[in-house]
């Protein structure tokens, strides 16, 4: 995958992106935080990308540009960390204690979900738009499938990655943590976000300014769900 630091490159197909993935998964250590995510990530996209070839999308070709696009922001961050350069601030929380011994699997997990949706997504959307030529409301459908995904998947992330009742109780802080951050809620607050980049696009600075203000709010909830725990 190509980059220039700070102007994610999205790679060329489906193919692509889920190559990187399971590179990234057969090189890091397995407690590696970003390879928590990575796993999950990389679990999802293969849904993405059956679905697509089982006509599981109003749009295949649609769907499939946004998930290549989507995953070309996660793939930079990760090839721009490596390179020395500083993550955006979104994904800041989750490279800087990739490695905490008190942070748990499943924060590791939310944080780069969080990250991912909370500010790739919008701008995912919006790159999707402009590359097809077509508006919002074109992507809608197949954004809800795509949460349908996504909600189901998060379930069954929680399920693996919390500790079992013999070890996690309601006095348990990860208990309340992973419970006040909601999948839908960032969905619905990508897709407004989106929205408003959509309607400024003709306004650079108004747009910088958005992207900006999302990526360090985005951030600042994924430092919370870093939270070490202990």
């Amino acid at each position: 995958m190509t980059m220039t630091w700070g102007k994610p490159v999205a790679p060329t197909g489906v193919a692509e992106v889920l190559a990187r993935m399971r590179g990234l998964e057969a090189a890091l250590p397995p407690r590696d935080g970003v390879a928590v995510f990575n796993r999950v990530y990389l679990a999802v996209t293969e849904e993405i990308a059956r679905r697509v070839r089982s006509g599981g999308f109003a749009d295949g070709p649609a769907a499939a540009e946004l998930d290549v696009r989507f995953a070309g922001r996660y793939l930079a961050a990760v090839d721009g960390v490596a390179a020395g350069g500083r993550a955006p601030a979104c994904w800041r929380p989750l490279f800087q204690l990739r490695g905490h011994p008190a942070v748990r699997p499943l924060q590791f997990a939310l944080a780069g979900i969080n990250a991912h949706i909370g500010h790739d997504l919008a701008l995912a959307l919006t790159d999707t738009c402009r590359a097809l030529g077509t508006e919002p409301a074109a992507l809608e459908g197949d954004f809800d499938r795509i949460g349908e995904l996504l909600a189901a998947m998060e379930g069954r992330i929680r399920e693996e990655l919390m500790p079992g009742p013999d070890v996690l109780d309601v006095a348990d802080p990860l208990t309340h943590l992973v419970g006040a951050w909601s999948l839908d809620a960032a969905r619905g607050a990508a897709w407004a976000s989106f929205r408003a980049l959509w309607a400024v696009r003709t306004l650079p600075e108004v747009a910088e300014e958005l992207t900006d203000r999302l990526d360090s709010g985005v951030g600042l909830v994924g430092r919370c769900l870093l939270t070490p725990l202990g």
